[in-house]
């Protein structure tokens, strides 16, 4: 490789390093309990106990009370409120009912009611005061909302162009060294460099993963922005020019359930999206089902079914880009393989904690060296080491 172009990646790994070094750092940070969220919240919150009803020949579980009188009931614990989501937990007779102001009303406007659907009695409320919380929403968008997505994710975006210089770089830097090659008799910088070096090689390609499905996290909401003004739009283009649906004309949930069961079977339902939000159009339920294996229950089929009516208007499943943020959302926090995989995410964010921490420290003492004598020290294969 000529010395121009070594200079160039080095420029390239230099200043995207420096870019994103501490906000990827504070997301390793936060990231590490976000792993473990689930052991978490059963260590500190005492599970709500349910009947287990069994399940029915329309495939819906025997026993469980209708949903338009769990509707109801969450609708008069909050007054003044519209619903905007149903989600079902198929393991068990729980389910979540959101309710806000609007249908369109930001998230932090919104509540997280939960229920028993066995007995349809209330459970509790979602706790969006936890620590756990603070630390999604600091790891997710930094409280800034859209903007901090997008930023993060330009974050995500420059530890992956840091990560791919990085590696275009080691090959000349370790033409004359063995790999693993730590030379812990030299100097302070050089033994941090080979630190970094070799737990950077060996975590590369789950640093890739991470980043990168970072950065598709990051897009969730222009996703389905797109999804709405293409694939929804198309799905309802007989309902253009129509007026929303008032909240007061919704028909009955649990017809429009049944409904989509009918074109939909075998598939348990995730979620219902309510009119005027963005999972849904103004004038339908979405109801969106789950396929039946580890992989498929990521990827979803969306049902819609007129809110006034209740007869079906179309089915599709979701766009590959949708999928796409599906599989990366679990993948990201090691949500695949149970306890395992989410250790063996946790040691790897700690290397990756440690590669950004020496390469901060490496930065710092570069600089008392010229650009060019970094760069005669990756073209020499690591022996041309500037001094400390």
């Amino acid at each position: 490789m000529q010395r121009t172009t070594i200079r160039t990646w080095f420029l390239i790994h230099k200043w995207t390093s420096i870019v994103c070094t501490a906000f990827l750092l504070m997301l390793c940070v936060t990231g590490l309990p976000l792993i473990f969220h689930h052991e978490i919240d059963e260590l500190t919150e005492a599970p709500p106990q349910y009947g287990m009803p069994g399940v029915g020949s329309s495939g819906e579980a025997s026993g469980l009370k209708p949903l338009d009188a769990m509707l109801a009931k969450a609708l008069a614990a909050r007054p003044g409120e519209v619903p905007v989501f149903m989600a079902f937990d198929n393991d068990q007779p729980s389910m979540t009912i959101t309710t806000a102001p609007r249908p369109d009303s930001p998230a932090e406007d919104m509540t997280i009611q939960l229920f028993d659907r066995s007995t349809g009695e209330k459970t509790g409320a979602v706790d969006e005061s936890g620590v756990m919380h603070f630390l999604l929403q600091l790891h997710t968008d930094m409280f800034l909302g859209l903007p901090g997505m997008l930023f993060l994710g330009l974050m995500g975006l420059f530890f992956v162009i840091a990560i791919v210089s990085g590696v275009v770089l080691y090959a000349p830097f370790m033409k004359k060294l063995d790999f693993g090659t730590l030379r812990t008799s030299r100097s302070r910088r050089v033994k941090w460099l080979d630190y970094h070096n070799l737990l950077g090689i060996v975590a590369l390609a789950w640093m890739t993963v991470v980043g990168a499905t970072g950065v598709i996290n990051a897009l969730a909401t222009p996703i389905f922005q797109y999804w709405q003004m293409t694939e929804l739009a198309e799905m309802t283009r007989a309902y253009a020019g129509k007026g929303a649906v008032a909240p007061a004309d919704y028909g009955s949930i649990d017809k429009a359930m049944a409904a989509a069961r009918r074109e939909i079977p075998g598939n348990n339902p995730q979620f219902v999206a309510f009119p005027g939000g963005a999972f849904s159009s103004k004038h339908h339920y979405a109801v969106f089902f789950q396929g039946d294996t580890p992989l498929t229950e990521r990827l979803l089929t969306s049902a819609l079914i007129d809110a006034e009516t209740g007869e079906f208007t179309d089915a599709r499943p979701m766009p590959w880009y949708v999928k796409a943020l599906a599989l990366s959302q679990p993948l990201h926090f090691g949500d695949y393989g149970g306890l395992p995989l989410k250790l063996l995410w946790a040691i790897l964010t700690l290397f990756t904690m440690i590669v950004l921490g020496s390469g901060l420290y490496l930065w710092l003492s570069k600089r008392r060296s010229g650009t060019d004598a970094l760069v005669r020290e990756v073209e020499s294969g690591g022996e041309m080491v500037p001094a400390e």
